[in-house]
């Protein structure tokens, strides 16, 4: 009799080591997803996500990232199939079986699915993503610093997009949002790489030329301690102030005159700033 129930003690506890294994090995299927995902191996993310939604308290989180992988993979190879993959997963996922952070990158998906899916008729697609947005970046704290730098381009993104398909009447209201939260970001984070293109594009978008070009001159100079991300930030800004900034700058200062004088001392200045600061 003890031999008995000393054997059937073993066999519980195989089962309940085996029952254990298959749920870790179920976990591990989900955190083997992000992982792919975050390292931009999206076809393996999306594999590895949709085994993780077979298991019902899997689901919700597995299919944030089925969602996101797909809107990536979109990106790659524009194929109209991973877009609606991702709006699928999307609808199915209930916000309340999500843990914050995933609630965050919920939003994120719902936005750059809206951003992405130019077949949607509804002409406020793009304000509709930029508010899908804002409810992420009001979480942004639990988002590690390139998540929310990348959150906050893909939301000023939007709000850019709405402005210049909107009537001109709104399109300073639109920008002095972008403006605001930019100038909030970099009270925050001075490093913050979005944030510095935006508070100088959001200046030029508000007619506030002055304040474009000193906002993409200082933050020119911040990028210079940014490593790669400061490097393309650099770019990005020299690109605003040449092709846009600078002339309009120029046709300011000089109303009803040929500003193209006034243009080529402006971007003189410029060149010569750059240089001084290592550009």
């Amino acid at each position: 009799m003890v031999g008995t129930m000393t054997r059937l003690a073993s066999v519980i506890a195989l089962l309940l080591m085996t029952g254990t294994a298959r749920a870790q090995s179920r976990q591990d299927v989900l955190g083997q997803a992000r992982e792919a995902y975050n390292a931009q191996r999206y076809d393996e993310a999306i594999r590895l996500a949709g085994q993780a939604r077979a298991v019902p308290a899997l689901s919700a989180p597995a299919a944030v990232v089925l969602a996101r992988a797909s809107l990536e993979r979109y990106r790659q190879t524009a194929q109209p199939a991973d877009l609606v993959t991702a709006r699928e997963a999307l609808r199915t996922v209930a916000a309340s079986a999500l843990e914050p952070r995933d609630q965050v990158e919920l939003l994120v998906a719902v936005g750059i699915s809206l951003y992405l899916d130019e077949d949607i008729a509804f002409g406020d697609r793009f304000s509709a993503a930029a508010e899908a947005f804002e409810g992420a970046l009001g979480r942004a704290g639990l988002l590690d610093p390139n998540s929310r730098d990348l959150l906050f381009e893909w939301w000023a993104g939007s709000l850019d997009r709405q402005a210049q398909q909107g009537p001109e009447s709104g399109r300073r209201v639109v920008y002095a949002r972008v403006l605001a939260a930019a100038e909030k970001a970099l009270a925050a984070d001075v490093a913050a790489v979005s944030a510095s293109y935006w508070l100088a594009a959001a200046a030029r978008g508000c007619d506030d030329l002055s304040r474009a070009v000193g906002a993409a001159a200082a933050g020119w100079i911040r990028a210079g301690s940014m490593g790669a991300r400061g490097a393309i930030l650099r770019a990005d800004l020299d690109r605003l102030m040449v092709q846009v900034v600078l002339p309009e700058r120029a046709r300011e200062l000089a109303p009803g005159a040929d500003p193209r004088p006034v243009f080529a001392q402006l971007e003189s200045q410029w060149r010569d700033l750059k240089q001084k600061w290592g550009g």
